[in-house]
């Protein structure tokens, strides 16, 4: 496929998430999502993100298989998720599970820094060449286990994190700056909510749920 190939799907992906944010306007609160955040979607080449074989599936709204029985998220997800942080270009992210890169990819396009994540070493290697390719120079990136966060960094002004636990790690809370954002899917396998939570100034939190979702689970261990 070529280049212009690419580019006339990447506007039907867009046309797509631009339906289903209508159609999902009651839960989300909204009918569109921010320009800024479509903007994001419109540049970054999910296909540069995507196993080879994978390409001409890049932008279909459906999750890919990214190996080691992980996926890359449905393009909606990734806007859905976005749209609910409330970027800033001043914002330091923490994103947990960096997978191929693609979402992080798009946070690097909307804020000043992102740290990212990634327990599989593989994973996160693959995903640093891929970022350093499409010039993402903002971005850092720590193999080991999200569940601690990245507390040499903290506070973040935003967390996003890319894989499910039953209950929000308790450090990724304490990482967040008052005033800030998380997005997280939470919950049982089969009942997993994608979950907005917000931290006020004086440290109070509280949460909503969004919509359900399927994600991988969050690993809560080393990688041996």
């Amino acid at each position: 496929m070529t280049e212009p190939d690419f580019s006339a799907l990447r506007q039907s992906m867009l046309a797509e998430i631009a339906a289903k944010t209508i159609y999902d306007s009651a839960r989300l609160g909204k009918a569109a999502l921010d320009p800024q955040v479509m903007n994001a979607m419109a540049k970054v080449p999910r296909h540069e993100f995507v196993l080879l074989e994978l390409r001409p599936y890049a932008y279909a709204d459906m999750p890919l298989p990214s190996g080691f029985e992980k996926t890359i998220s449905q393009p909606f997800i990734v806007a859905v998720m976005t749209d609910l942080l409330d970027l800033h270009p001043t914002d330091t992210v923490l994103e947990i599970g960096t997978g191929m890169g693609y979402q992080t990819a798009i946070l690097a396009e909307l804020a000043q820094h992102v740290y990212t994540m990634e327990i599989i070493e593989e994973l996160a290697m693959q995903a640093r060449q891929r970022l350093a390719r499409q010039g993402h120079t903002n971005v850092s990136i720590r193999i080991g286990n999200g569940c601690a966060g990245w507390p040499e960094h903290a506070p973040f002004d935003k967390v996003l994190v890319t894989a499910a636990p039953e209950l929000i790690p308790t450090p990724l809370i304490y990482q967040l700056k008052a005033g800030g954002k998380m997005v997280i899917p939470a919950g049982l396998p089969d009942g997993q909510q994608l979950i907005l939570l917000e931290k006020d100034a004086d440290g109070t939190v509280s949460t909503r749920e969004i919509l359900p979702v399927r994600f991988s689970l969050l690993e809560d261990a080393e990688p041996g």
